[in-house]
């Protein structure tokens, strides 16, 4: 099956190298992108320049695929579903929800010359990084790129109700499903609650699997495709 891996804030591709590699192994065709502005050199890129690289993947692909989005970027793989529902087979969201409609991207962090820098593993200390040793966090800041302002303060809009048919699944790293549930029983993450269908998929790791639990969470998303290739 198709696959698109979509990494979340100063990622690029190469952090789902090992991901990638054991997925390919189990013979899905995986592409890992480089979002603009986030690894290519474009410090001019923009929201809409990321999800428009998506939405290219999704068209890219063989067959409709399996979508995921890490952490903030869950929202550019929940959005290729509303750009594209007839065009996605189904979308895994890890770490992270779908913002909601007409809010900013990931506005979370402060920019500094029209750059949101990494601003370091201490507002991360806890249940994200408890996984991962200095070494881990050495390797995995050396890899990490601005991103431009432009980009984490693009507004959200969903434009196709048809994206609520697409199934969605949460793989929850640093919480459990059950505190997802709440979360999305609540109100507090409307595009998930108002899906048709929503699953809920544990991993015992931190924040970022895709470094400390690769073949845990490729194991899972094999499990995901070869579910939506029947």
């Amino acid at each position: 099956m198709d696959i698109v891996l979509i990494p979340g804030l100063w990622l690029d591709a190469t952090a789902w190298d090992p991901v990638t590699a054991h997925l390919a192994s189990r013979g899905h065709r995986v592409n890992a992108l480089t979002l603009p502005g986030q690894g290519d050199g474009q410090s001019g890129a923009t929201f809409d320049d990321q999800l428009d690289a998506v939405v290219a993947a999704v068209e890219g692909a063989e067959q409709p695929p399996l979508v995921v989005g890490h952490s903030a970027a869950s929202t550019l793989a929940w959005l290729a579903a509303d750009r594209r529902p007839d065009g996605v087979a189904a979308v895994a969201l890890v770490g992270g929800f779908p913002a909601t409609d007409r809010t900013t991207y990931a506005d979370f962090f402060p920019a500094q010359d029209g750059k949101v820098l990494f601003p370091g593993w201490d507002p991360f200390e806890g249940p994200d990084t408890v996984d991962l040793d200095e070494a881990a966090r050495e390797r995995i800041a050396a890899t990490m790129h601005p991103v431009p302002h432009s980009v984490t303060t693009g507004e959200v809009r969903y434009v196709d109700e048809r994206r609520r048919a697409v199934p969605l699944t949460l793989v929850c790293p640093e919480y459990s499903p059950d505190q997802a549930r709440s979360w999305v029983e609540a109100g507090e993450v409307p595009e998930a609650a108002a899906t048709d269908q929503l699953d809920y998929v544990d991993i015992d790791s931190g924040h970022w699997p895709m470094f400390s639990a690769p073949d845990v969470l490729a194991g899972l998303l094999d499990d995901m495709a070869r579910l939506r290739s029947l």
